[in-house]
Parts: C-alpha cells; structure tokens; sequence
C-alpha cells in the first residue's frame, strides 16, 4: 500500500516569503506600492520582476550545463505564461514541461517546444495525434492504454515517439489527486511489451514526482524515496536492454537541486519555483536565486475592526501569512492575513486590524497563479530605475494588454 506523505514536513509554517523579499528585493517591493497607489496595477495581481526571473534562470542553466542536466521550464506557477517562454528560450532552454493538456495547447499556440507532456495529467486520446505531430522531446505515460494510443498515432504519421515511464514502488510520496505509475516489481514484464508490440515507441527513461524536496529539519533539499525508486528502474530497463538516456528527477529544480543531482543521481530536472526563487528553500536560506514575484492587492473595507483586502489569489498550500499595508513600502505596516477557509470562496482577505481604504496590501507566499483567477503583470526595467509594464495577462497565460 502506498504511503501518502504530507507536503508540510518540507514546508516551514511560518512562511517567511514576505520577509525574504523584503531583504533581497526592496525594488519590487518600492514599484508594486507605487502602481497600485497610481492604478496601474489592480488588485488580485501577480507581480513578477522579469529581469530577476531571467537572471535566476540563468544560474540555474549555467549551473545545469556545467553538469551536464537537461532542463525544462514549467510555468504553471506562474500561470503558463508564454511571453516568459519565449524569454526563457532566448537565453537557452530547451523548451517547457508542461503540467497538462491546456498548458500544452497554449505552448503550442506560442511556437514553444515541449520537452515533456504527460507527467502528472495524461493527454487526452482526442490530442494525441495533434500532441504527438507537435514533435515533443518525450510524452510521459503511466498506462498501457494510453501508450496504445501514442503507438497508433506515431505509426500513422510515420514517426517515433520517445517516452518516458513514470514509476512507483511501496513508500514513495505521491500526493492526492496524482496517483498514478508503473509499479516497480511489474517494469520488467511491461518494458518487454513495449520493445516487442510497439515498434513506434523508444523508451527515453524514467521518471517519478517528487525526487527532491526541502527538509526543513536538515535545512537542505534532499532526495525523496521516489529517487531510488527511479534510480532502481534504470537498472531494470538496462537489464532489459534499453539505453537510458534521460532520468527525469523534478521538484524543487534550483542551482542547489542540480548541485544534489550530481551526488545523488538524475540528469534532468524542471525549474519552476526555482525560476521565481520561491522554492521552501528559498524562504529560509540565501539562495543563487533571488524571489523575484509579489502579489499586490487593496484594501477594500473595514468590519468590526478588521480590514479586508481583495482576495482571488489564494492557493490552499500558500501558508499566507503577512502584508505589508501602506501607500508605500517606507510607510507600510505588517500586518498579520487571515485567509478564508477552504470550504470558502476567497472573495476576500482579512487583516488583524482596520486600515485606510484604497491602500496597498502587498504579500509574498507560496503561489501556484494558474488555479488562481489572478492577473499577472509582467514588469522590466525595475532596477534600472525604469520600471515599466510589458504585460498583463490572465492566469492561464492569455494576454489581456
């Protein structure tokens, strides 16, 4: 039976977030008080300092390249935005990992390769074709049935589609609403399927979620059990006689990730928060990268003597904790957020005390933009002392301006 881990043995409860990007970049912090207090920001957005993301993006694929770990960017983090895709490109990924269909279909509609589809939500049979034309590095797939539709599709378009098997054994974390994989002990018997029945099939490697995660207690990232899991499964598909090439180890991708990659195994990983510097790690210790993302909203109203800010951004694992409230960061107070529960729509933030109406409420928490129906404002610029917006887009990478 499986072993369900909670994400709160990585995660510090006191999510210090806010008071990191108060030490490491106050620039920010200065531009999201003096947009919103001069319109140009509105409340329930996303913030993200683009210049800061490029130059964490570049650590991480210099630190990457140095080791020789392949990279894929995923950006459902912050909300499949393709204008930070092509950014990324341009500096030398790869292309993007994306988390589902619909992220793949906006990165498709952007002329952005994929690297990987498939890990944590399958394709729909109806977009394998179309997917699998699209000419992905590698599809993940964790079923028979869905491999049976790549293979058809591939062989109808005359073509070999690479894959990559995710696996799970006794033990490994699994989170609830992933659940999925090709049991360990049965690899063997399925590899040997694929090489005699699915002549359009080449099995690239391996894959499992999560390998690496923050431990709070060892003030480090280190590797999960779903690590030897993985590291377990290229040794059956060797056995078998498939060359793998590609062992895909995700979560918590940073410089200091691929650092662990090199001592403890993988050679391909998928910065997300790394990008944004916003990983647990990343709260609580000084990092290669720097946080780089802010979400701002505005105090609405006061009842009974409490202040309530617009809500919309909230993420149910965000452990959001503090704003800073003022008409500018030098005035601005802290104040203690009282998010809604989880049973409730979050129309609203509220904060331990009453407030001046139609001030800022900037916040810095664990975000995750894409289940949000927030803004995201792209800005560059901001430490040139020329901060200006690039975009605004929605949640799910559509341009709104």
């Amino acid at each position: 039976m499986l072993r369900f881990h909670s994400i709160s043995l990585y995660l510090t409860e006191s999510n210090p977030q806010s008071d990191k990007i108060q030490k490491t970049n106050q620039e920010l912090l200065d531009v999201a008080f003096a947009f919103q207090q001069n319109g140009q920001i509105l409340p329930d957005s996303y913030v993200i300092d683009m210049d800061i993301l490029l130059d964490n993006a570049a650590k991480i694929l210099k630190e990457a390249k140095k080791n020789g770990v392949e990279l894929f960017f995923m950006l459902k983090q912050v909300g499949r935005n393709p204008y930070i895709a092509r950014k990324l490109m341009d500096i030398g990924y790869e292309g993007a990992v994306v988390v589902d269909f619909k992220e793949a279909r906006i990165m498709m509609d952007a002329g952005i390769p994929i690297g990987n589809v498939g890990h944590l939500v399958q394709i729909p049979n109806a977009m394998i074709p179309e997917l699998v034309a699209y000419h992905p590095k590698v599809i993940t797939v964790y079923s028979m049935e869905k491999l049976e539709c790549i293979q058809q599709a591939a062989k109808e378009q005359n073509i070999t589609q690479k894959v990559l098997l995710r696996v799970y054994d006794n033990g490994d974390i699994i989170y609830p609403g992933q659940t999925a994989g090709f049991l360990l002990n049965e690899l063997k018997k399925i590899t040997a399927d694929i090489l005699e029945n699915y002549p359009n099939i080449q099995i690239a490697g391996v894959t499992s979620f999560p390998c690496y995660l923050y431990d709070e207690k060892k003030g480090d990232i280190e590797p999960t059990y779903n690590l030897l899991t993985v590291k377990e499964a290229v040794d059956i598909l060797k056995e078998v006689g498939v060359e793998v090439k590609i062992v895909n180890t995700p979560s918590a991708t940073c410089t200091r990730t691929v650092q662990k990659m090199v001592e403890f195994g993988g050679n391909c990983g998928e910065p997300g928060h790394g990008l944004t510097g916003t990983t647990p790690m990343h709260a609580v210790c000084d990092m290669e990268e720097t946080p780089c993302i802010v979400y701002v909203s505005e105090i609405s109203h006061n009842f009974e003597g409490k202040a309530y800010c617009y809500g919309g951004g909230h993420y149910r694992r965000s452990h959001m904790k503090y704003a800073l409230v003022g008409r500018n960061l030098k005035n601005a107070q802290k104040m203690e957020v009282l998010p809604p529960s989880l049973e409730s729509i979050d129309y609203h933030f509220e904060l331990e005390k009453e407030c001046e109406i139609g001030v800022a409420a900037v916040m810095a928490f664990r975000f995750q933009i894409f289940v949000t129906r927030s803004d995201v404002v792209i800005m560059e610029g901001i430490h040139k002392g020329k901060p200006e917006i690039v975009g605004v887009y929605d949640s799910l990478g559509r341009r709104k301006k």
